[in-house]
C-alpha cells in the first residue's frame, strides 16, 4: 500500500491538531503518510518531500502550521500537487497563521481551511481524490450524509429537554 495523501506539520506540537485528518482517512481506507518537516528548520527536506511528491504517487498534501506558517506555501511552490493549508492555533489566536497561509501570491495557491481544520482539510482532500475514484466518492458521499443523520438525531435529542418556559 502506497501513500496517496501526505500530511505535513511544522512540528510536533501541531500533530494533535494535525490528526484528526489522519483519523479521517483511516476511517476513510485513504493510505496516507505523515512527516514533520519545517520550512525554516529543514528545508532541504522540504525541498526534496515537494520536488519527489509526484513521483512517489502523492496525490493531494495536508500541511499544517502556526506562527510564520510558511509551510503549505514552500510545498506549494515547488509542487503541481493541490496543497491544502491548515493554519495552527499557535499566537495571536492562529490569526496570524491563517493569513500566512491564504495570502499566497498568483500562481501558489494553497487551499486554506479554517484554523485548527485538519478534518475540514481531510474531507476536502477526500473531495479531491473522490473526482477520479469512485470509491473514494461512495464513501466521501455516505460520510456526508452520517452527518446530516448526527445533526437531526442531535436535534430530536435536543427536544427532549424540557424547561418550564420554553415554546419550541
Amino acid at each position: 500500500m502506497k501513500p496517496i495523501v501526505s500530511i505535513i506539520m511544522g512540528s510536533t506540537s501541531d500533530w494533535p491538531v494535525m490528526k484528526k485528518a489522519a483519523n479521517f482517512f483511516e476511517e476513510m481506507e485513504i493510505p496516507f503518510e505523515v512527516n514533520a518537516l519545517s520550512a525554516h528548520r529543514t528545508p532541504d527536506q522540504v525541498e526534496k518531500f515537494a520536488k519527489n511528491a509526484a513521483n512517489n504517487g502523492i496525490k493531494v498534501i495536508i500541511a499544517g502550521a502556526g506562527m510564520a506558517a510558511h509551510l503549505p506555501g514552500v510545498i506549494a511552490a515547488m509542487t503541481p500537487i493541490p496543497v491544502i493549508g491548515v493554519p495552527i492555533k499557535a499566537s495571536l489566536d492562529g490569526l496570524d497563521s491563517l493569513l500566512a497561509i491564504v495570502q499566497m501570491p498568483p500562481g501558489i495557491p494553497v487551499a486554506t481551511v479554517a484554523i485548527n481544520g485538519a478534518l475540514n482539510a481531510g474531507i476536502l482532500a477526500s473531495q479531491m481524490l473522490a473526482t477520479n475514484d469512485s470509491k473514494v466518492f461512495e464513501k466521501t458521499v455516505k460520510y456526508k450524509e452520517n452527518l446530516k443523520e448526527k445533526i437531526v438525531k442531535a436535534n430530536l435529542d435536543l427536544q427532549k429537554e424540557k424547561f418550564k418556559f420554553r415554546v419550541s
